[in-house]
C-alpha cells in the first residue's frame, strides 16, 4: 500500500470533518477474495479516493457546492480471516458509523463488501429495501467455496436478511439464479428491457421499493464504455446518465439510509474508471444523503 497517498474524499481542497461533526462518513473497505475473473478490486477504494481529489465541488445539474457538506473519511479497513469473518468485521465498521446517525458511503472492494453495511443498516432501520445496480444477479448460494463471495451478496440479503430488493441493469446470471428469481418471484430490471422502456422503468423501479432504502452500485452495472475498469465487464449496461437519473429519483422519492460503490479495478495508465466512480460517489451524496449543503 506504500504506492498510495491515502487521502480523504475530495482531497486536500476539501476539509476532512471530524467524525463527531460529520453528517456523512466515507468508509474505504479494501477487500477482495476469490474473484471470478479480473483482479484488482481490493485496492479500488484507494483509487477512488485518489481520483476524488480531482473533482470540482460544484454539481453542474443542481448548481450547488457540495464542499459545504460535512464529510469525514475513515481510515481504510483491511478485513482479515475467512470470508464470513471479513464480512462481520466490515459490518462492525459500518455499524459504528450508522449507529452514530451518520450517512454511510462505503467504497470497495469487491461486491462482498456490501453484506456487512447492508446488515448494519437493516438493524438500524428495520424494513429497508435494497436498490442494486449491477450486471449480475449475485444470487448464487455459494461460489468459490463461500456463501459470502461477491457472487452471493444478494442471496444473503434476500435469504438471510429477508429484505426486499430491486435489481437494475441485469444481463448475466446462471440457471441457479434464474430458478431462484422465479421461485422468489423477484422482478429484476434487465438491461435489454431498460433499453426499450424509455425512462418509465425508473419510476417503476423506485416505486417498487419501501420508503427507506440502501443503494449498492456494482460498477459493472454500467456499460464498459463508461467503466472499463472492473473485474467482470459486461456489454450492454447502463449509461452514466441513466444511472444518475435513477439515483436522483431514488433520492427524491425515498429516504436513502446508506450506500456503497464497489468492484473498481484499476487499469494502469488510465484514469477514466476511478474518476467516473468518484464522480458517481459525489452524485450519490448530493442526490441521496439528505444532508444540508449550507456548511
Amino acid at each position: 500500500m506504500n504506492d498510495f497517498c491515502i487521502n480523504h474524499f475530495g482531497g486536500d481542497d476539501l476539509c476532512n470533518s471530524s467524525f463527531e461533526s460529520a453528517g456523512i462518513v466515507v468508509l474505504p473497505l479494501c477487500y477482495e477474495k476469490a474473484p471470478s475473473y479480473g483482479k484488482g478490486a481490493g485496492t479500488g477504494a484507494l483509487h477512488i479516493l485518489e481520483a476524488s481529489a480531482q473533482l470540482e465541488f460544484m454539481d453542474e445539474e443542481l448548481s450547488v457546492d457540495w464542499s459545504g457538506m460535512k464529510i469525514h473519511t475513515r481510515a481504510p479497513v483491511y478485513p482479515k480471516g475467512d470470508p464470513e469473518q471479513a464480512v462481520r468485521e466490515m459490518e462492525a465498521a459500518a455499524a459504528e458509523v450508522i449507529d452514530a446517525g451518520k450517512f454511510l458511503l462505503s467504497l470497495g472492494g469487491d461486491h462482498a463488501i456490501s453484506v456487512g453495511p447492508i446488515t448494519a443498516a437493516s438493524r438500524r432501520f428495520p424494513g429497508i429495501g435494497v436498490l442494486q445496480i449491477d450486471a449480475h444477479l449475485d444470487l448464487r448460494n455459494e461460489w468459490n467455496g463461500s456463501r459470502f463471495n461477491h457472487a452471493c451478496v444478494m442471496r444473503r440479503v434476500v435469504d438471510d436478511l429477508g429484505l426486499p430488493v430491486v435489481q437494475v441493469g441485469i444481463r448475466s446470471f446462471s440457471k441457479e439464479e434464474a430458478d431462484y428469481v422465479r421461485d422468489k418471484n423477484l422482478k429484476p430490471f434487465y438491461a435489454h428491457e431498460i433499453e426499450e422502456a424509455g425512462e418509465n422503468w425508473i419510476r417503476r423501479a423506485v416505486q417498487a421499493l419501501p420508503p427507506k432504502i440502501y443503494i449498492t452500485i456494482d460498477l459493472d452495472g454500467l456499460d464498459p464504455s463508461v467503466i472499463p475498469g472492473t473485474g467482470t465487464p459486461e456489454p450492454g449496461g447502463l449509461s452514466y446518465r441513466q444511472l444518475l437519473k435513477l439515483l436522483k429519483a431514488a433520492g427524491r422519492e425515498k429516504t436513502v439510509v446508506a450506500g456503497d460503490i464497489n468492484e473498481l479495478a484499476k487499469i494502469e495508465g488510465a484514469q477514466v474508471s476511478e474518476f467516473t466512480a468518484a464522480k458517481i460517489a459525489s452524485k450519490l451524496l448530493v442526490y441521496c444523503s439528505g444532508r444540508s449543503l449550507d456548511g
